[in-house]
């Protein structure tokens, strides 16, 4: 996992061909879930943003995970719809959530019930693309790409 603000490159030199920054939360904890995603075309600087709301009882960790899904299924469902396939893009991933960044990279455990599947589908998402990096990042960065 890494920590720069700049654009990944690939393994072969070339830039990543998408970048997500997504963040997540709840008002209360559990609360109302919350949560927001950018996902940039790095070819053209195309970027799309979007707010999401997850209803009541949400957990902050949740929220950041259900934001993450919902970026990955745009991606997945955008290459699809241009009768691409994602295992022939890379992806980098940007966020301020230590949990979902660990979780995903395997050095922590998921240890929460209710995190598992949500853990589980991003992986299963993430599985259909050619390769990904996750990029921790501080709340400032996040902050600065979603507003928030």
């Amino acid at each position: 996992m890494t920590t720069s603000t700049q654009p990944m490159l690939t393994e072969s030199g070339g830039m990543v061909d998408y970048t997500i920054v997504f963040d997540g939360g709840s008002r209360g904890n559990p609360g109302l879930g919350y949560g927001s995603y950018a996902l940039r075309r790095n070819r053209d600087g195309k970027l799309r943003k979007r707010r999401l709301t997850f209803g009541e009882q949400v957990t902050s960790n949740q929220a950041e995970y259900q934001a993450l899904i919902a970026a990955l299924e745009d991606l997945i469902g955008t290459i699809l719809k241009a009768g691409r396939t994602p295992k022939g893009f890379s992806l980098e991933i940007r966020g301020d959530s230590r949990l979902v960044m660990r979780q995903l990279d395997g050095s922590w455990k998921t240890k929460s019930l209710n995190l598992m599947p949500l853990r589980d589908r991003a992986e299963e998402l993430l599985a259909e693309l050619g390769s990904y990096e996750l990029a921790w990042q501080p709340r400032e960065e996040s902050v600065k790409v979603l507003g928030h």
